[in-house]
């Protein structure tokens, strides 16, 4: 039988990495990144690391230019996940996972990737501010938020708080925190329901196969829920950008 510490790794079992991102999404940011060869990589709240693993391998992964990273997080079991993928992938000697508060590094790096861990920083404009002291110039930073593609209804605000831009306003603070905004895009609808099936997919399919299960019918009305809030309260609402930004 899954113990209860399995039905909370299995959450993210399912999930590439967290955010609304595809793989030819993911390879066109990497691609305007630009991570070159000898370069290091800082990853903000990186939870297990995948986007930072490719953006080392990316930049090289052989003689004496290799690419090294760093991942930093405050989750064990997400940083143990991606040791195990950095030891998979023959990048172990190159990428080190750190468990800090993201707020609390304050090594540059030549590449930094910040994506969904603006709240580490206090929001959005804390973080973009405060990133400026991690990317020196010439420098990159990827950097992913969430933004109003609508006005949201006060319970979509209750749980993302009001904190969140609409997209001009998150570009103009961009600016305004002293960085040139190198490329934009956003994710699509596809990318969303993708994620969203993804971070409930692990529970699914144990939810299926433990139909008898004691907890089984909490585990349904959690799912259940999550799908309802995500379809009546937040999709096509809650937007989600990715900015490389320079400086």
């Amino acid at each position: 039988m899954t113990s209860i510490d399995d039905l909370a790794a299995i959450r993210y079992a399912r999930m590439r990495w967290n955010a609304p991102l595809s793989e030819d999404h993911a390879d066109l940011l990497l691609d305007r990144l630009g991570v070159p060869a000898g370069a290091r990589v800082l990853d903000l709240g990186c939870g297990w690391g995948e986007l930072l693993l490719r953006a080392v391998a990316t930049g090289g992964t052989a003689g004496a230019l290799r690419t090294t990273g760093v991942g930093v997080d405050t989750n064990d079991a997400d940083l143990a996940r991606g040791r195990a993928l950095a030891v998979e992938r023959s990048l172990d000697a190159q990428v080190t996972f750190v468990e800090q508060e993201a707020a609390a590094w304050r090594e540059p790096a030549d590449r930094v990737l910040c994506i969904g861990a603006s709240h580490a920083f206090g929001g959005t404009v804390a973080a973009l501010d405060a990133l400026t002291e991690l990317v020196p110039s010439g420098g990159r930073l990827l950097f992913g938020d969430g933004y109003w593609e609508r006005p949201p209804t006060a319970e979509a605000v209750e749980i993302f708080g009001e904190g969140i831009l609409p997209l001009a306003d998150l570009v103009e603070q961009a600016r305004a925190s002293g960085w040139r905004v190198l490329h934009l895009s956003t994710a699509d609808q596809r990318e969303w329901d993708d994620f969203e099936a993804r971070w409930r997919a692990g529970r699914q399919e144990w939810l299926l196969e433990n139909a008898a299960d004691p907890r089984a019918s909490e585990v349904r009305a959690e799912l259940d829920a999550q799908l309802r809030q995500y379809v009546g309260v937040y999709r096509g609402v809650l937007g989600f950008a990715y900015l490389v930004l320079g400086r």
